[in-house]
């Protein structure tokens, strides 16, 4: 039956990214998406394609069904789904930070509930890997959403490594800086724009999709084999260190 990955938000730019590099490294994919003309216009006719809402639990618990029907038990889970919603706490409307919780914390802990549930099934060990940002770890204006549902999604990973180590299932995050990625267009949009953002990492430049894929994929499969409870940041020390001022 060979490796099998489940990866959520399947058709936006880190889930691109990171299914192409599970196929290099030799997995089946089920890949997922809310809307299922744009998973389709991404994949054609590759991969089982599921239609599903993660951010619910009927949604999340669809995707392993489905999964189970085609005899595809997902041993690596991707979570790919999230949004960027800036603004100032004061100003942040209502449904902007619902659309922020639903999409960056409560589908991850919707998903993985379901993930790791199918692996306790069929007494598998597994491994997943949700997306964080930076901005859960150090604190940039205007990231009061992300920030929070974020530092949301690290938490949950910490404590579901813990009481799923026992069962040979590991649990990681990648805590990344900004991303050349559709997602993030309002920041990138503009050459001043990129040129700011790009100035504020001690390590100069935007990163790609395809760096936090690599990534994504070794934490994934047996060599990090004993990791597990662990966030890595991404962001070019921008959580750790500042830039020397010229």
């Amino acid at each position: 039956m060979g490796k099998i990955a489940l990866v959520t938000g399947a058709a936006g730019g880190v889930g691109q990214a990171v299914a192409a590099k599970l196929v290099e490294a030799g997995w089946r994919l089920i890949v997922t998406s809310r809307n299922g003309e744009r998973l389709a216009g991404t994949f054609g006719d590759n991969h089982l394609q599921v239609v599903a809402d993660c951010s619910s639990v009927v949604g999340s618990r669809h995707i392993l069904e489905v999964a189970k029907a085609h005899r595809m038990l997902p041993t690596a889970f991707a979570h790919c789904v999230g949004n960027i919603r800036l603004g100032a706490l004061h100003r942040q409307a209502e449904d902007d930070f619902a659309a922020c919780l639903n999409a960056n914390l409560i589908s991850a802990f919707h998903t993985l509930a379901a993930f790791v549930g199918a692996l306790r099934d069929a007494r598998s060990p597994g491994s997943a890997v949700p997306v964080s940002s930076a901005a859960a770890r150090i604190g940039t204006p205007n990231h009061e959403a992300v920030a929070a549902t974020k530092a949301g999604v690290e938490g949950l990973v910490r404590s579901a490594a813990a009481t799923y180590a026992g069962n040979g299932i590991r649990i990681n995050a990648i805590a990344p800086g900004i991303m050349d990625t559709p997602a993030a267009t309002a920041i990138l949009g503009s050459a001043l724009g990129r040129d700011a953002a790009a100035r504020q990492y001690p390590l100069p430049g935007i990163g790609s999709a395809d760096e936090l894929a690599e990534l994504m994929v070794w934490l994934l499969s047996d060599k990090a084999a004993r990791v597990t409870g662990q966030v890595w940041s991404l962001d070019a020390s921008f959580s750790t260190i500042r830039p020397l001022v010229r």
